[in-house]
């Protein structure tokens, strides 16, 4: 099992929901967190209750995730803060308007810009320093919707479904520098992307649920890649 205790990790949309949760999660297993998102307000708020934990080593950046040279400045701030980076949590989404008869196009463009190249702008900025130190996590959020499409998720699915497919790649490409990759799929989970839509019976999951798949995740021996997980309800 690997120890998380001083590890230096960076979470994008650490603002609320599965972001907030995992930076939380992490942090109490004495993980250093750079919280970044486009909300300072609740960024502020992530980092209060984390700071009320017990656990100090928190800091916060307002970053907007598709900008590529943010998305630089991010990662180098947190190596100028501590020194170093472990982790990248892949965290931050976003779910419109996703049927194309709809013609949504500026909401298709969102998506794919924070959903997509967002998390490859994420890669791009850690990479480096992952390989230069032959260690290193990258954990992309996906979700059930990648696999499962439905008439009004189309453009939200695809979206997903690249993140999938871009951890799958990355996970071939990075074998044997020490460098592991893990796509994160769950279910409907109650965050406020999800908002009052009725998923049927099933209780959604807390973000909670899949903080701690990141932490199966991250724990594990430092020669076994948990590529893939997926979270669903009962």
């Amino acid at each position: 099992m690997v120890e998380l205790k001083n590890k230096v990790a960076i979470v994008t949309g650490a603002s609320s929901g599965i972001g907030a949760s995992i930076a939380q999660v992490l942090s109490s297993h004495g993980v250093k967190v750079v919280l970044s998102g486009r909300n300072e307000s609740r960024l502020n708020d992530t980092a209060q209750r984390i700071q009320k934990a017990g656990n100090a080593d928190v800091e916060t950046l307002a970053v907007d995730i598709t900008d590529k040279q943010d998305v630089e400045r991010l990662v180098q701030t947190a190596k100028d803060i501590y020194g170093r980076v472990d982790i990248l949590i892949n965290s931050a989404g976003q779910m419109l308007s996703s049927a194309i008869t709809d013609g949504d196009v500026e909401a298709w463009d969102a998506m794919i810009d924070v959903n997509v190249k967002g998390t490859l702008y994420g890669i791009n900025a850690v990479l480096p320093t992952f390989l230069n130190q032959s260690s290193g996590h990258i954990i992309n959020i996906a979700s059930i919707s990648g696999f499962e499409v439905t008439k009004k998720s189309t453009l939200y699915s695809a979206s997903k479904a690249a993140v999938h497919a871009i951890t799958q790649g990355l996970e071939k490409e990075l074998a044997k520098t020490g460098v592991r990759a893990t796509s994160i799929s769950p279910g409907m989970v109650d965050t406020p992307l999800s908002g009052a839509t009725d998923w049927g019976e099933r209780k959604k999951l807390d973000p909670e649920d899949i903080a701690e798949a990141a932490i199966y995740a991250l724990q594990q021996p430092s020669h076994v890649n948990v590529n893939e997980v997926t979270v669903r309800p009962v």
